[in-house]
């Protein structure tokens, strides 16, 4: 606008500078879909400085998108809301580390108790009295397996840390709650791993491996007791924030918040899925459908395509087109949904891709007799499949790269 009484080249070079500004500002923030309506406007407004007008309009999109967002997720509470000064508080970790398959004791990655630092640090720094930390980690069924304690987790938070962390050899109860009744200034308290509970998961096995679910009664004590070893509720598990399970759900608690890691996903997800370039495709893989039923429906309310793969895309087959899936991975309880979620893909015109071809082997092992199948043979008897097939990859393939914003 400065230059707009100048004469000559000068003139008309900071005109070009600046639309080509405005046009890097439309690629910058995946705002070139506007650009027409933007223009039109300017247009039909009959706007003396188009350059401003446009600005202005864009302005007001980017202020309307920001009312979007915080709609969608980021005005949740947060960690860094709250005073924590003198406050005990509960944080439920996602601490679900991979361990030496030899030794379990040996933590070959501490990543997840990298991310939950940010949380436990804020806590500590602002004057909270103490930090009570809970996960999960692995599969124990709702029995104790001593594979899975998380006694070596506390020795890997000391170290990342730099400050002593007491631990406690249980989850719940009585003795659990009179340590953290009133501990010392300061302290960080990890507690034993929660699903050595039943209580925790609602279900699990027996010492015979049948399945058995947990007394409702015994749940409610179990989030009472949970309840009773902070002042605050930190949710900062963003991976297993998609299960209901009683750590997850913060009963009993009257301030709850987000962590930091959770913030710094929910803010992500949030650039991603409010103002999304299309078309939209998400990728989900994993074994149980049963334990992604919310995610997938959110998802398919958001996307226009959807790549179904690992474990979970037998179970979808199966039911599908009965195929044959051999010893592969099978969700009962998520077949029950399969044709609710595809019913509702259908409804919503989201285009779901399914694997053509599969990659088996006897065992999951370096040292297992392998091969190659397509779905309409299916998975061999005896055989699990354990991977795409080429096909299948070159279906994935010409997907994505027909996609402009990809969740995965």
């Amino acid at each position: 606008r400065s230059s707009s009484s100048a004469k000559g080249p000068s003139a008309i070079a900071a005109m070009s500078l600046t639309t080509a500004a405005v046009t890097q500002y439309l690629a910058d923030h995946k705002l070139e879909a506007i650009i027409s309506d933007a223009v039109y406007d300017c247009v039909t407004a009959k706007a003396e400085d188009p350059l401003l007008h446009i600005a202005n309009y864009l302005t007001k999109l980017r202020e309307q998108q920001g009312a979007s967002a915080s709609e969608s997720g980021l005005n949740k509470l947060q960690i860094k809301d709250i005073d924590v000064t003198g406050k005990r508080v509960l944080i439920r970790v996602d601490f679900n580390v991979p361990q030496d398959k030899k030794d379990p004791s040996v933590i070959t990655n501490t990543a997840r108790i990298d991310g939950a630092m940010p949380t436990i640090s804020y806590c500590l720094e602002n004057g909270a009295k103490s930090v009570v930390l809970m996960s999960h980690l692995g599969r124990p069924d709702g029995m104790v397996k001593q594979q899975f304690s998380m006694a070596p987790v506390a020795k890997e938070l000391e170290k990342i840390l730099g400050k002593p962390v007491t631990f406690l050899h249980d989850c719940a109860g009585a003795e659990v709650e009179k340590a953290c009744a009133d501990p010392a200034d300061g302290s960080v308290i990890l507690l034993e791993n929660l699903r050595f509970k039943l209580e925790e998961e609602g279900k699990g096995v027996d010492a015979d491996g049948n399945k058995v679910k947990a007394d409702k009664a015994k749940v409610s004590e179990f989030r009472a007791s949970l309840a009773k070893l902070g002042d605050i509720y930190v949710n900062d598990a963003f991976g297993t924030a998609h299960r209901a399970h009683s750590s997850m759900v913060g009963e009993g608690f009257e301030t709850k918040a987000s962590g930091c890691l959770v913030a710094k996903e929910l803010e992500a997800f949030s650039k991603v899925l409010d103002n999304p370039s299309k078309p939209v495709l998400a990728i989900l893989g994993g074994a149980k459908v049963s334990d992604k039923i919310q995610l997938i429906k959110n998802m398919i309310a958001k996307v226009d395509k959807l790549i179904i793969g690992g474990g979970m895309a037998y179970t979808f087959l199966k039911v599908l087109n009965q195929m044959p899936i051999g010893a592969s991975l099978y969700d009962e309880d998520g077949a029950k949904i399969v044709p609710e979620i595809m019913e509702l893909a259908k409804e919503k015109g989201v285009e779901i891709t399914l694997p053509l071809d599969f990659v088996y082997s006897s065992k999951f092992g370096e040292d297992g007799e392998t091969g190659e199948s397509t779905a309409a043979e299916g998975v061999p008897d005896g055989m699990m499949g354990l991977d795409c097939g080429p096909k299948s990859i070159a279906l994935n393939e010409e997907v994505i790269l027909s996609s402009k914003t990809i969740i995965w």
